[in-house]
């Protein structure tokens, strides 16, 4: 028997698990702290009314024998692949519904997608990223390779002729940066992977976020999109499904390597893994995308968009440079002082019991920044704010000179 030693790559903890044990120490020894964390990006409003009643209706359909739902396809109920097709349709984007493969959240499939791939393809990753992006493919032992995502470019790295690759992991809008690729970005990002034989893994978890008007929701509304990329989405921030689980991955017909459908190679794969979404949470999901569902989503997403305004108010005035906040429930931050991450992680803790998450947790190129999320309620948000403002604030030393903390 033989242990896969690539797992020796990894780091020992997860990134949040991590932070969670930083923040129960302190709550240890400061008992009476009030701790706000901005930290993980976990919604906290409940699931619209149309989702709760669409979901009561189907655990009634499954007490009753003439109406209950055994194994469902492992491809999703086709009353919700529908809807989400009619969703991309309403972009110009014309999708077959087995084309659409229900999951029960992006992150699963991002992992599982590599199923579909050698080991030995090479792998464009952007820096500083998603943690599952990076362990996943370490998981495997591939070769990656790191795109350099800074203030230069504003944490939208474009495409090096020079560079070859097999697979990009792009994500936009981004976590954790909340930078999200304009039009003319993405045309040269198809581009390229089209010119080099790639495959794009496009995360749009938080497509429902966006505001600009030349921001695309999808890949595939950028010509030859559907020749070179897989698109993973979710319900989670979207419609508050984190504790439901419920997304969908897109692998396009026209996708072919060597002769070889991707679409039906991963059509074989969750077959033979996969036992799909339990039909009570797809019915929640259909309600998601009804009118009166979209409406009642709309709220909610408006709600944390104010979250995210706040602090990116507080930040500019502050003169602190940052991206996201605009299209994205992220706030990606320079941490004041040069502070390296962790560092400016524990001093926030302490003098004002905020949490946010350390950009070295999502790659070299994330330290000496700082991400802070727009998920919790406006009340702590606000205190939050307020906490922070007076943390940036100038403070005086004990020589009676004034600092910038």
């Amino acid at each position: 028997m033989h242990l896969n030693t690539h797992y020796q790559a990894l780091h020992e903890q997860y990134l949040f698990s991590d932070i969670a044990r930083k923040v129960n120490a302190y709550r240890s020894e400061h008992p009476d702290a009030q701790v706000i964390s901005l930290g993980i990006g976990d919604v906290t409003l409940p699931l619209a009314p149309a989702i709760v009643e669409s979901m009561r209706k189907a655990v009634e359909e499954m007490g009753n024998a003439a109406t209950f739902h055994g194994y469902g396809p492992e491809q999703g109920y086709p009353f919700l692949r529908e809807a989400i097709a009619n969703e991309y349709a309403q972009r110009s984007v014309a999708l077959e519904d087995d084309e659409i493969f229900i999951s029960d959240g992006a992150k699963s499939d991002l992992g599982n997608i590599l199923d579909l791939f050698s080991a030995d393809n090479a792998v464009l990753i952007p820096d500083p990223v998603y943690p599952v992006y990076v362990d996943t493919n370490l998981m495997a032992g591939r070769s990656i390779r790191y795109l350099k995502a800074d203030k230069q470019n504003h944490f939208l790295p474009m495409p090096d002729p020079d560079v070859c690759c097999d697979l990009v992991y792009l994500c936009s809008p981004n976590n954790p940066t909340g930078a999200a690729y304009n039009r003319e970005q993405l045309k040269a990002w198809v581009e390229y992977a089209t010119g080099k034989g790639a495959v794009i893994l496009f995360d749009a978890a938080y497509e429902s976020f966006i505001t600009g008007d030349d921001i695309p929701h999808s890949i595939y509304e950028i010509p030859g999109a559907d020749s070179c990329a897989i698109e993973f989405c979710s319900f989670s921030k979207m419609a508050g499904f984190t504790g439901v689980r419920c997304g969908w991955t897109i692998v396009p017909h026209n996708l072919r390597s060597g002769g070889m459908s991707l679409n039906r190679m991963w059509l074989r794969r969750q077959t033979t893994k996969f036992n799909g979404v339990p039909y009570i949470v797809q019915r929640g999901a259909q309600a998601a995308l009804s009118p009166e569902g979209k409406q009642q989503i709309r709220e909610s997403i408006a709600y944390y968009q104010q979250n995210a305004n706040a602090i990116h108010q507080m930040l500019t005035q502050a003169q602190i440079y940052h991206t996201g906040g605009q299209n994205s429930p992220y706030i990606w931050m320079e941490c004041p002082g040069k502070m390296a991450s962790w560092d400016f992680f524990q001093r926030l803790l302490a003098a004002v019991q905020v949490v946010g998450t350390p950009g070295a947790g999502f790659g070299k190129n994330g330290e000496g920044f700082f991400r802070l999320t727009a998920f919790g309620s406006h009340e702590q948000t606000e205190e939050a704010v307020r906490r922070m403002r007076e943390f940036f604030q100038m403070r005086e030393d004990g020589r009676g000179s004034c600092v910038r903390f």
